[in-house]
């Protein structure tokens, strides 16, 4: 069966998510160098952290690909990860920059990370059912078009 083509504008409404995304990966690089240096992190550190952000999506990525491939109820195939994701994320943003709560039973350290990690993994968990989600609804020559959109 063949998948019916889709609008430019009919695209352009599907990879909105992906703006949301984008906001999301914005505001953890603006914020949490700063964030992390109110707990306590040395500037010459800094880069040690951002290496939890790579190694969660290493992780996450291929999980939430797997079984959101397999995944089908009544809301789709994909919208509950995005849904998921989206909450995740809003609480995460939310959290990071008021876990110093936290740090009084944690290093406040572990917090930070921690949180940073709780994010980018939460951020992760809608991103890649977006990018199944082109595959998914465009036909074959319509798909670089959805990609670079």
């Amino acid at each position: 069966m063949k998948k019916p083509g889709l609008s430019t504008a009919q695209i352009w409404n599907m990879s909105m998510g992906f703006l949301g995304i984008q906001f999301g990966f914005a505001l953890q690089n603006a914020n949490a160098s700063r964030i992390l240096q109110n707990f306590g992190a040395d500037v010459e550190h800094l880069s040690w952290f951002w290496l939890a952000a790579p190694v969660t999506g290493l992780i996450v990525q291929p999980i939430i690909g797997h079984y959101s491939d397999r995944t089908w109820n009544r809301m789709g195939r994909r919208k509950p990860y995005f849904l998921a994701g989206a909450i995740l994320a809003s609480i995460a943003l939310c959290l990071m920059p008021n876990s110093g709560a936290l740090a009084s039973f944690i290093p406040p350290m572990f917090v930070g990370a921690g949180m940073l990690m709780i994010m980018d993994a939460s951020i992760n968990i809608s991103m890649e059912p977006f990018r199944a989600l082109v595959g998914d609804m465009l036909p074959t020559e319509q798909r670089t078009q959805g990609f670079s959109v």
